[in-house]
Formats: structure tokens, sequence, C-alpha cells
């Protein structure tokens, strides 16, 4: 007869619902002393952080906020923010941190959708919340944020709110928080970019950002008191979920309210900061920095990117600054990266030309990710050629719960077992994975596919491009064709850029039509395509 293994009982002894939160009592008890947060003037150990979090998590309790009410913040990276991920869920809430580049009209639709019962404001943006109360239904209550170091101090209103700082100190530093029993638990709502439509509540669990916490650790290769610099917004998931994860590290965090290269750089500097994050486009500007501003340091720093691949310019800049860069790949529905360009022992050997195009492809699964794979129209795995394009589809513990208040939606996420991104790629022979498009960015010219990450990694080539997008412009006799969106360096023609194009990849890709100036970006850095799309209609 079989060992009956099946009748070992689960039991609160040797099953506890995972959650992120668990990082920070631990952190606290072990290193206690070690600096936590630092702003400006203000310094937090870890048991101080762990005190404030405790006090504000019972303040909220006591005012009525409880499980899956949600607590929305309009903040920028202050050490309120990185509270705020552990304190809200601490009183059993769900943390909804949204876009601080948000209109007012995209804010009051996120309440209403959301349900928002409190709101919590840098002072800085109360303009932008003080509409969006004019027009929504929902009226959550108000805390504001009063950050000394503001760009601008507007005035508030007499009555109707209150002050973050006075609310934390009614609360108890004895609170332990609401006990946890089902790590499925609603943690934190994420709405996508809203640049099309009206943008998705993405709903994350304990489990799932406990557990991309931990795959980040390997993935990046975390020791122990990493010293990091929060430049990714953390309104933009949870800020790749670095808060939690800097936590279980015991590291110390430095918030950066508004990014600038000089302040980067001399933070690195200052503080000898050995890890940051920041899309493609936070690097170039790095790269492009005024010569005064940009400096080299002798340890190294590593760098976590995320979005289109940086072009090898790039990457040869942020060698000599000794930045060790890791292009990693995710979605807001993913808790942000799931697939990372692992180097291999011999990459370093390679020409820089070389080594930037292999680490632009998005690699290979994280830690914590089960499984991701490319597949055709009939659901089966792509030919591991390089050149074969298929849907990107992803399965895993950090996946979603689904889209908040929207079935549909959610039913179409889920097919067969997968995530499917709507992104569309290749897997080369060994196994790593390159993003060429977004399926809507895919161009079909002539009944041609034309992938408008490939016409821009060609422009990227030319040395007096800085940035470059690319989308489907209207053609009598093709459809539509490439039009290319193009931010100089350097000096360059329409003309000039065309025919490099055409020097460098097949004629029928060329863009037919460049236009120059600056590109429109999302606070996360990412080139807004649905802004140049609609200008390229209208040539």
């Amino acid at each position: 007869m079989p060992a009956a293994y099946d009748d070992l009982l689960r039991n609160a002894a040797n099953y506890i619902p995972l959650s992120p939160l668990s990082f920070l009592d631990r952190t606290a008890d072990i290193y206690p002393d070690r600096e936590a947060v630092v702003y400006n003037e203000r310094r937090y150990s870890w048991s101080e952080m762990r005190e404030r979090c405790r006090k504000f998590a019972s303040a909220l309790k006591k005012s009525g906020i409880g499980k899956n009410d949600t607590v929305s913040l309009l903040t920028f990276n202050t050490p309120e923010m990185f509270e705020c991920h552990f304190a809200v869920p601490m009183a059993g809430a769900v943390l909804n941190t949204i876009n601080t580049r948000l209109d007012a009209a995209t804010v009051a639709y996120i309440i209403d959708h959301a349900e928002t019962k409190l709101f919590i404001v840098d002072r800085e943006l109360w303009p932008v919340l003080e509409a969006a109360l004019k027009t929504c239904e929902s009226l959550p209550e108000v805390i504001v944020i009063d950050d000394p170091s503001a760009a601008t101090q507007p005035d508030l209103p007499q009555n109707g709110i209150q002050l973050y700082e006075s609310v934390l100190a009614s609360g108890s530093a004895e609170y332990r928080g609401e006990p946890l029993t089902d790590e499925w638990q609603a943690l934190s709502l994420n709405y996508t970019s809203g640049t099309t439509g009206r943008p998705k509540g993405v709903v994350y669990h304990h489990r799932g950002s406990y557990l991309m916490s931990m795959g980040t650790v390997p993935s990046w290769g975390l020791t122990p008191h990493p010293r990091y610099l929060y430049t990714v917004p953390m309104f933009h998931c949870n800020g790749w979920g670095h808060a939690w994860t800097m936590t279980l590290m015991a590291g110390t965090i430095y918030c950066l309210r508004a990014f600038s290269p000089k302040a980067v750089f001399d933070m690195i500097e200052a503080h000898k900061i050995t890890h940051f994050g920041g899309a493609p486009v936070v690097l170039n500007m790095l790269a492009s920095a005024p010569d005064e501003d940009k400096k080299s340091f002798d340890n190294p720093v590593s760098v976590m990117t995320a979005g289109a691949p940086p072009p090898a310019s790039v990457l040869e800049a942020m060698a000599e600054f000794n930045f060790d860069v890791m292009h990693v790949y995710g979605l807001t529905e993913t808790y942000g990266h799931i697939l990372q360009s692992a180097p291999q022992d011999d990459w370093a050997e390679k020409p820089i030309t070389e080594q930037a195009e292999l680490k632009a492809r998005q690699g290979v699964r994280f830690a914590m990710t089960d499984n991701v794979d490319v597949i055709d129209a009939a659901g089966h795995s792509v030919p591991h050629d390089g050149e074969t394009m298929g849907e990107i589809v992803i399965r895993g513990n950090t996946v979603m719960k689904g889209y908040l208040n929207d079935p549909n939606a959610t039913h179409e996420a889920f097919k067969n077992g997968w995530f499917v991104s709507g992104d569309l790629g290749v897997i080369y022979p060994d196994g790593y994975i390159q993003l060429r498009d977004r399926a809507k960015d895919i161009i079909i010219s002539g009944g041609e596919n034309i992938s408008s990450v490939e016409v821009e990694t060609t422009l990227y080539k030319h040395p007096a491009v800085d940035l470059a997008a690319v989308v489907a412009m209207p053609d009598e006799k093709w459809g539509e064709v490439p039009c290319a969106f193009v931010e100089l360096k350097g000096e360059a023609t329409e003309v000039e850029l065309i025919e490099f194009c055409l020097e460098n990849m097949a004629r029928f890709k060329r863009p037919k039509r460049i236009l120059f100036g600056e590109l429109p970006k999302t606070a996360t850095g990412k080139i807004q395509k649905t802004a140049l799309r609609a200008r390229a209609k209208s040539l």
C-alpha cells in the first residue's frame, strides 16, 4: 500500500500565507539601526521605518479603512510613498498608486472605478486631485503629504483634509496589522497607462509580490545591503516591486523626487549607490547629459532597464560610467519584469556592438517565472530560429489576478492556461526571446509585416539619432508604410536617414517619412506612440 502522504495535514506551524509585508519585520528585527530610507535631510533606520508603517496602518484602521478598501496615492518617490507600500496592505487595504502625469479626468475615472475610500496626495499635485473631485462620483477622504522640498506649494482648503504626519502621529506603534489568511488577497491595484482609451485596473495579490521579490534577488544577483536609488516611479508596477525587494535585502533606499541626469550622477557619487533602474530613455538622458554633469565611478553600478532595447551607443556610454546594464521585459499585468537578458560568460569578450545586440534580446525567464513561450496562431511554439514571429505568452505566480470590474478583458487575457501579452517576438536557437513589436504596432505594408522595432533599431545605429519611434502611416498604394519620428543629437536630414536605412535593411521596410522634434513620453519614459500615430494619420 502506498505511503499515506495525503494524511499529513497543513496547519499553522507548516503553512503561512506568503506576503512581502513579512520582509519589514525580519529586516527591522535583525538590522534595526541600519539606514532604511534616505530623502534629502530625512533619514530613517529600519526600526524607525517599521514604527512609522505600523503607526500609519493603525491610523488607517482607526479611520475605518479595512479589507479590500482602496487607498489611492498621487505622490512622488518620497518616504511616504515607500511607507504606504507596507502600511496600506498592513491595514488589510489595497494600495493604488497613480501615475503623476495623468490628467484630472483620468484620475476621476480611477477614483470611481476603484471605489477609492481614501486618497493620499502630494501637495504639489493637489490641483489635479481638486479638479478630479469636482467630477467624480466618489468622495474619498483626503490626506496631503506636505513636502517642503516640493517645486510648488499650492494653497490647500481650510477644511476637509488631513496632513500625513498628523495622521501618522495619531496611530499606535503597537499595531501589528490585520492577519492575512489568504495569500490570494488583493495587495495592490495598478492601472495601465491609459494612453489608449480607459486604463484597466490590474490586481496583484500578496503571493505574487512576495515571489516577485524573491525571484529578483537571484536574477539580478542581489547581495545583502544594496544601496538603491529609486529612479523608477513607485507608481509603475509598484516601482518594479523594489520597495519590497530592497526591504527583503535590508538595503538602503534613496528617494529621488524628480529625475535629472545631474541629480542621478551626484547621488551615486555622494551615497555610493550600487543599484538603480530606469527605462532606456533614462539611460539615454544620462548618456546625453552635459559633460560637466557626467561622472565615472570606480565601483560598478548595477542598472536594470526595461522597455525598448538600449542602442549600442548608449550601452557604450553606460560602460564608460561603469554601469552594468541588464535589460528586462515585463508588463503591468506581470508585476513588472519576468524576462531578463541574462549575460553569458563569453559576452564580455565580444565587441560592444555585438554585446548590444545580445543584450537587446529580452532574454530568458526570471527565477520566479514558471514559463514563457512564443506561439503561433494555432497555439504551437514557434521554431527557435530567431525569425519566426509569434505572440509572447506567460505563465506563473506573478501574473495578475485579473482586471478589476472587467470580466470580459480578464477573460480575453487568459487563454489555454496562458496570459497572452499582445507582444510579438521570436526565439533564438539558444532559447533567448526577443520582442519584435506590439501586435498593434506591426505595420502591414502591401501584405508584408514590418516590425517597427526593427526599423527603430536600424535608425539607432546612425550616430546623429538620439531617440526614434516608428508607426504606421496611411498609404494609397500599400495600405500603410513606416513613418519615423526622431530626436537628433547631431546633424542629419530626412533624406540622409532614409538612405541610411536603405543601406541597412530591406527596401520595403525603410521609413517613407521622417519627422524631427521632441517625442512625447509617459512618466516612466516610454514613448507615446498613440500620439505619434495620430500625427502620422494626418500627414
